[in-house]
């Protein structure tokens, strides 16, 4: 009886969610339910499913709308049905084909327009919605030869009064109105609710015709859906029989170029995995991902395959990742076996500027009706939901910038913020609008209209209506296409090594810089700015804690700086042992020979597996089992308890007491959740290695690539810093040096025009290409003839010194524009074979502080390049110790000067507290902690240089330096105004730095770890 109803799905209309949805229809004892959001199907599969678990007969559909105005909804007979309804909806969200006010032929779906918008001739699929308000209209003659083609039509959009108002705020937020300023026509009618079908019914007990015409469009829909069967593109070949001949041809000619003919143990695992890639039907997927990653090595990019996707060995010999099982005892089961219910996926990283050449080509070579990005429902979070109503409300910007910013306990406590606050709490974890996955690509095998509707946002490729996980749900193993700067900068940097030394680096080949000596070092020392994924200041304080420096060490680290390790108290734990490895006993023999590499510490979701497999006896795939349900992914609690049975039956089989199998199977359960696959880290730590070593041997090349990437973790003054450090020579941007990108000459680094954030890219790369066009800048007023440009963004060039090649003061220059500019016509601007002579102008020699253009390049670039930051100090004290001497001064006191390069927030029971990265007079790093208390008494007061007292703790190698006291440092007066106090103070305030949020809790200290360091029997 009710074919038109509403989920949140329908954005910024509906107020139930899918499972509220269905249990409203459970207990009004209700039947039957259609499902027909507005323009898309995205919960579609959630609703079916949920239908069926609880015996009601799903009818699934669409609401067509265009704007505000109800067109028809639409209801699917069968599959067909709903693929000719995504097909319109694609029509007009892909192909700009208009939604008509009269449905296009749906030769498998039931139409029903409504009273307001009923065509002059129905077709025989098509009905007339009648509301039971709108029951006293059908005394009108119009209708009298119509009862038959009439249908009940009880729309439901919310559940309750609450529920009511808050569809009217969502109308207000979408049409970006004040709620006063709603008209009835935009929201819904106040009786769009579920009731009882018999309640429904007695409405029409006079139009018994209309109840049966209702009851035959339910009894005639019947959509099915098979979740079981794959759906993405079956073979890459014709067949899969053929695409696993291939598979396996591929797979042995890699075999032959990465491992000894002889090799029995790699022989035997790729026998093993092209059984079960070929029992699971995963051939095609295998095949069509090396596919892509041919087509890029083609075009000459640099990929990674990372993730689950290296554990396999095919994944290696194919070439789609580059990591070794063998060597790190890595588990296919992890990535494919028997009992996963879920698709695995292959994660492949690109260059960030390679990437849409990568989709382009897949979306080209199988078929744009074929291949979608995942969607994803972005939901209403914290600061839009107190902006969005803050609006509705009537609340001005000021107000709203307090609600969005400050915590609920800051708020004003009246009748319209606790109204916000009431209805923000029912918005909560609501879809606000869809967007698309930032990386998940599926591949169908049929159309993907069959299954879904297409959206088209800006990036320009289209997007399913539904997200990963619904995807993963109805059949579809994704993959992720991702795109990174790491890669770029690599890239980059080999290109720059070439262009500026002429030698080839073939940065492919990992064996010249995995395990490298002078890399190793830098390792150990924390050496690692702008190297991917080991630059922040935690993991260059984690790496000098081990003394990292070795591969399997690294890998090791890049997987417990994670969050959930470190959270876990592995991190502490790892620290220790790795420092101290005979002050603790392995507490069972296995936990020895299978976890010697992490000292007997559950580090990855691999160890959860061996662990499973050699201590307790279970099979590998029944320890991927125990593994994703102790992550959380397990689907069946059933399951975990059966496989959790089944490791204590057979502990007991294999002799272990009872008390050491359950502090084994503690530790899975406390541990398993935090753990990180070890595939992944071992991906990491090999492109953490190409950077690195990119970094030691061509550190100039390297730090410009980071520039040009847009670095990483800190700012480009950063970057910059480390450029000059390891050599370079810094230059401000040049017009007739620069490019629109940091550019390098042996040694000479020029900044690029990209970095005066005032003159627009578009001018920039112009100033570029002309001058490569018809050669150098002569002159200011050469240029001014050639580069169509204001005044405003002349005086910026001047005062950045982008004319210092004339040899004239920026006094002289910012006169000569002026007089140039004053009579010069652009529409002149044209090349002749003779250009008049460069007019001359002597003005007297100004006296100019030495430090003028630093204060100038603060200004317009955001940081010193002539000089540093300390020169610019009043002060003339440097510090009593150097942050290469920390490590002599374990629990003293120090004074230092510091300039700030970064500080991270995170909350503790006692307050905020943050560590500060710094760097000292001679450009060396060191960190500082800093505790709620002191933070009241000595805050941060922005970038800059402060004066430091603090103590010194060494923690592993690692000093930090505990600070009681901290003053920011004022520069010495800006002499471009040192006449006026308040403008000479500008430049500083102008000073950076890099702050970054955590809410993690702090980490467990030792005695709450729990782990046994002592052998148990």
């Amino acid at each position: 009886m009710f074919l038109n109803c509403h989920s949140y799905h329908s954005l910024r209309y509906g107020t139930i969610s899918v499972e509220d949805l269905v249990q409203e229809a459970i207990k009004h004892n209700i039947k039957s339910l259609a499902l027909t959001d507005i323009n898309t199907i995205t919960g579609i599969y959630e609703f079916y499913k949920s239908c069926l678990e609880n015996k009601i007969k799903p009818l699934i559909g669409v609401e067509v709308r265009h704007e505000n105005e109800l067109y028809y909804i639409t209801l699917a007979k069968n599959s067909q049905g709903i693929a000719e309804i995504n097909a319109m909806l694609t029509d007009a969200n892909c192909n700009n084909i208009p939604l008509s006010k009269q449905s296009p032929d749906l030769h498998n779906s039931f139409v029903i327009y409504p009273l307001e918008n009923v065509p002059e001739q129905l077709k025989s699929h098509e009905f007339i919605g009648v509301r039971p308000e709108q029951l006293n209209l059908l005394i009108s003659i119009k209708w009298k030869n119509l009862f038959h083609r009439m249908v009940i039509l009880n729309p439901v959009t919310f559940k309750t009064k609450r529920e009511y108002n808050l569809h009217k705020i969502l109308r207000a937020i979408d049409f970006n109105v004040v709620l006063s300023k709603l008209t009835v026509n935009d929201y819904c009618k106040d009786s769009e609710v579920l009731k009882s079908e018999e309640e429904l019914a007695f409405h029409f007990k006079f139009h018994h015709q209309i109840i049966e015409n209702t009851q035959k469009i339910i009894e005639e829909c019947n959509y099915h859906f098979d979740f079981s069967t794959p759906k993405n593109k079956k073979n890459f070949t014709d067949s899969k029989e053929n695409d696993y001949k291939l598979l396996k041809t591929l797979a042995y000619k890699g075999f032959k170029e990465k491992y000894a003919a002889d090799n029995e143990t790699a022989l035997n695992r790729i026998e093993k995995e092209l059984k079960v890639i070929d029992e699971l039907s995963f051939s095609g997927y295998f095949l069509i991902t090396w596919d892509i990653v041919q087509y890029s090595n083609s075009m000459g990019f640099m990929h990674v395959g990372r993730g689950s996707g290296a554990n396999s060995i095919i994944s290696y010999c194919l070439g789609i990742t580059n990591i070794c099982p063998i060597e790190l005892d890595l588990y296919f089961e992890r990535f494919l076996n028997a009992n996963r219910k879920s698709p695995p996926d292959f994660d492949i990283d690109w260059s960030w500027q390679d990437r849409d050449t990568i989709l382009e080509y897949i979306f080209n070579k199988y078929g744009k009706d074929h291949v979608a990005f995942c969607g994803t429902n972005v939901e209403f979070k914290y600061r839009s939901i107190f902006r969005e109503l803050g609006k509705v409300f009537g609340l001005p910007k000021e107000e709203l910038d307090v609600l969005a910013t400050k915590p609920i306990s800051e708020h004003e406590e009246n009748s319209v913020v606790k109204t916000i606050h009431k209805y923000g709490k029912l918005l909560e974890k609501f879809p606000n609008q869809r967007s698309m996955h930032s990386c998940g690509i599926i591949i169908s095998e049929e159309p993907i209209t069959t299954y879904t509707a297409l959206e088209m946002p800006p990036k320009g490729f289209p997007i399913v209506q539904f997200d990963m996980h619904v995807a993963e749900d109805i059949g579809f193993e994704k993959f992720d296409i991702l795109s990174q700067r790491g890669i770029g900068t690599i890239n980059d940097t080999v290109k720059l090594i070439k262009r500026n030394t002429g030698i080839d680096v073939d940065i492919r080949d990992i064996s010249i810089s995995k395990d490298e000596d002078a890399a190793n070092d830098y390792l150990s020392k924390g050496k690692t700015i702008g190297c991917f994924y080991i630059e922040s200041p935690a993991m260059r304080g984690l790496l000098r804690r081990l003394k990292c420096d070795n591969y399997k060490t690294l890998v090791a680290a890049s997987s417990i700086i994670r969050p959930g390790v470190a959270q876990s108290g592995m991190m502490r734990e790892y620290i220790f042992r790795h420092n101290n490895p005979n002050q603790f006993e392995y507490f069972h023999k296995v936990f020895e020979d299978h976890l010697g590499d992490t000292y007997g510490i559950m580090v990855y979701q691999e160890d959860v597996i061996k662990i499973a497999l050699h201590f307790g006896g279970l099979s590998a795939d029944d320890g991927d089992i125990l593994r994703r349900a102790m992550s959380g992914k397990g689907r069946s609690l059933a399951a975990l308890q059966k496989v959790k049975d089944d490791f204590f039956e057979s502990c007991a089989k294999l002799g272990h007491s009872e008390k050491l199998s359950a502090e084994v199977y503690r530790q899975i359960e406390s541990f398993a959740g935090y753990s990180f696959c070890k595939a992944h880290s071992a991906s990491y730590a090999v492109e953490s290695y190409q950077s690195l070593y990119l970094k030691v041997h061509y550190p100039v090349e390297f730090m410009v690539s980071a520039v040009n990437n847009m670095g990483g973790f800190y700012r480009t003054e950063v970057y910059i810093h480390e450029c000059r450090m390891a050599g370079g020579i810094i230059h401000n941007p040049c017009v007739n040096k620069s490019e629109f990108e940091t550019t390098v000459y042996g040694e000479e680094v020029y900044l690029g025009l990209m970095h005066i954030e005032k003159i627009e890219s578009r001018l920039a790369y112009f100033i570029v290409e002309e001058r490569m066009k018809n050669g150098d800048y002569t002159s200011l007023e050469n240029f001014i003839k050639r580069i169509p440009v204001g005044v405003e963004t002349i005086q910026i060039l001047i005062f950045i010194g982008a004319f210092r090649f004339t040899g004239r003061q920026k006094n002289e220059l910012l006169i000569e524009s002026r007089l140039i500019m004053s009579t010069y016509k652009p529409e002149l601007r044209i090349h002749t074979l003779l250009d008049e002579p460069t007019k001359e102008y002597h003005l007297p020699e100004l006296q100019r502080s030495e430090f003028e253009d630093a204060f100038d390049e603060i200004e317009i670039l955001g940081f010193p390049v002539s000089c540093s930051p300390f020169d610019l100090l009043q002060t003339k004290f440097r510090g009593n110790v150097m942050a290469k001497d920390l490590l002599q001064y374990h629990k003293k006191e120090v004074k230092m000067l510091a300039y700030l390069i970064s500080r991270k927030h995170v909350p503790t029971k006692k307050g905020t507290m943050y560590f500060g990265t710094w760097i000292d007079a001679e450009g060396e790093y060191f960190d500082t902690a800093h505790f709620p208390d002191n933070l009241k008494k000595y805050p941060f007061q922005g970038g800059g240089c402060y004066l430091l007292l603090g103590t010194v703790e060494v923690d592993f190698h690692f000093p930090t330096i505990t600070i009681t006291k901290m003053a920011k440092m004022p520069f010495i007066t800006d002499p471009r105004y040192s006449n006026d106090k308040e403008k000479s103070l500008e430049a500083q305030r102008n000073i950076k730095e890099d702050v970054s949020m955590t809410w993690r809790k702090p980490y467990p200290q030792e005695h709450e770890i729990g782990l046994p360091r002592i052998k148990m029997n």
